[in-house]
C-alpha cells in the first residue's frame, strides 16, 4: 500500500507521496512501466495514427440512429465501455498519477479528453499553451486514453521539449469513484440497471470524473476550451458564476467547466453524492452546472464555514457568454470598434483569470486579424501554434 500525506501547495491542499519513503519507490516502479506500456499498446502506431480520425468515438452513437434505436444502442454499448473497467484496482493509474505529481508542482491542474486524439486540435492545444504560459511551474495532467499513446506524446511534445510538466494518463474510473457515493452508480451503469440516457455519455462521464479526480487528489480542473490569462496560485476552493439573475443581480447558475478544490473537500463529496443519487441522464446540464448550482444553494455553501468555498463573479472565468462570444473573434472595422477591442482586451487581462471560449459554439469562427481573441492569444501563449 502507498501511504499518502496531505501537503499545502500554492494555497491548495493536494495529494503527495513523501519523498523519503519506501512508498515512493513503489510508486516509481509502477509509473516507470508507463512508457513501456504505451509502446506495447501502440506497436502499430503509424497505421493507427492514419486511421484515428476515421475511427468512430466509442461513446457516441452512429449519426444514422434516432429515437428508440439510439436509446437501445446506448444501453447496450455503455455498460461494455473499456473506460469503465479496471484491471488492477487502480494501482497502476494511482502510481502514475503520484509519480507525475511527485515533483515540484506549484499547482496540480487536470483536464479531460475522452475523444479520439485526432480531434485534439489547435484550439485545445491553445488551452494547454495558455495555461502553461500563465502557470509555468504547474503540472498539468490530461485524463485521456487516446492521448496516452505515441500519438498523444507527439501532440504534447512541444511542451515537453520546453521542460514543461504535462502528462496524459488513461483514467481508471472504478478507482476514482471507489469509496464515494458514485461507486454504486458505476456498478448500476455497468450492470444495465441504470439507464445511461440519450445525451452523450461522454458528457455524463466527464462531469463525474472531474469531481472524482479533484476529490482524490485536489487541484484545479478546467475544460479544454479556456484561454488562461493569469496565474492561479491565489485561488482555493472556488467555483465561478456563469449566469446572473437580471432582476435580483444575484447569481443564478455556476458552471462546472472550471473547479478548484482541496483534496477530500466536503463540497465535492456532496456533488458526487447528488450525481449518484439523482442522476438525470436525459436533461443537458442536470449532472453538471445545474447540479453544482442547486447543491451550493441548498447548503448555502458560499457562506457556510463547513464548506468554505468562494463563488467567484462571472468575470473570473465566464466574462463573455456563448451568445456573445462571436464578437471577440471579429476584426474591428471602425474607430469605435477598435477602441472597444482595446478596452475589452485591457479589461479581460485585468479582471479575468481565464475566458471560457465555448468551443462547441465558437469552433467554426475564424479568429480575425486584430480581434480581441487574436490579441489575447498573442500575449498569452508560449508556443503560439497557429489557431484557425
Amino acid at each position: 500500500m502507498l501511504n499518502w500525506k496531505v501537503v499545502k501547495s500554492s494555497n491548495l491542499l493536494i495529494y503527495k507521496a513523501p519523498h523519503n519513503s519506501s512508498d515512493v519507490s513503489e510508486a516509481q516502479q509502477i509509473a516507470a512501466k508507463a512508457p513501456e506500456q504505451i509502446k506495447e499498446n501502440t506497436t502499430q502506431a503509424t497505421s493507427e495514427e492514419e486511421e484515428d480520425s476515421e475511427k468512430p468515438d466509442p461513446m457516441v452513437p452512429p449519426t444514422n440512429l434516432r429515437g428508440e434505436e439510439k436509446r437501445k444502442w446506448i444501453r447496450k454499448t455503455v455498460p461494455e465501455l473499456e473506460i469503465l473497467k479496471s484491471n488492477d484496482s487502480g494501482q497502476r493509474f494511482n502510481g502514475r498519477v503520484m509519480e507525475f505529481f511527485n515533483q515540484q508542482c506549484a499547482i496540480q491542474f487536470f483536464m479531460i479528453w475522452l475523444s479520439p486524439a485526432g480531434k485534439f486540435g489547435p484550439r485545445e492545444f491553445l488551452s494547454v499553451d495558455s495555461l502553461l504560459k500563465s502557470n509555468p511551474q504547474a503540472c498539468l495532467m490530461i485524463l485521456s486514453k487516446s492521448l496516452d499513446t505515441i500519438r498523444g506524446y507527439k501532440i504534447l511534445k512541444p511542451f515537453l521539449d520546453r521542460g514543461l510538466k504535462v502528462f496524459a494518463v488513461t483514467p481508471d474510473v472504478p478507482f476514482l469513484v471507489k469509496n464515494t457515493p458514485a461507486e454504486v452508480w458505476l456498478e448500476d451503469i455497468k450492470s444495465g440497471k441504470l439507464d445511461p440516457g440519450t445525451i452523450s455519455f461522454t458528457i455524463h462521464l466527464s462531469d463525474l470524473v472531474r469531481m472524482a479526480i479533484l476529490y482524490k487528489y485536489g487541484g484545479v480542473y478546467l475544460d479544454t476550451d479556456f484561454l488562461v490569462l493569469k496565474n492561479f496560485e491565489g485561488l482555493r476552493n472556488a467555483i465561478g458564476v456563469q449566469i446572473i439573475d437580471i432582476a435580483s443581480k444575484n447569481w443564478k447558475s455556476v458552471n462546472n467547466a472550471l473547479q478548484i478544490f482541496d483534496i477530500w473537500h466536503p463540497m465535492l463529496f456532496q456533488f458526487i453524492k447528488e450525481y449518484a443519487t439523482n442522476f438525470k441522464p436525459n436533461i443537458w446540464g442536470e449532472n453538471g452546472p445545474y447540479l453544482l448550482s442547486r447543491i451550493i444553494k441548498r447548503l448555502d455553501a458560499g457562506r457556510s464555514p463547513v464548506y468554505n468555498i468562494s463563488v467567484l463573479p462571472r468575470k473570473a472565468f465566464y466574462p463573455v457568454d456563448w451568445l456573445h462570444i462571436s464578437r471577440l473573434y471579429k476584426k474591428p472595422t471602425t474607430e469605435e470598434e477598435s477602441k472597444w477591442a482595446e478596452e475589452t482586451v485591457a479589461e479581460l487581462s485585468r479582471e479575468s483569470y481565464a475566458i471560457h471560449l465555448w468551443n462547441q459554439i465558437s469552433r467554426p469562427l475564424v479568429i480575425e486579424e486584430g480581434s480581441v481573441i487574436e490579441r489575447l492569444i498573442a500575449s498569452h501563449c508560449l508556443i503560439c501554434q497557429k489557431v484557425l
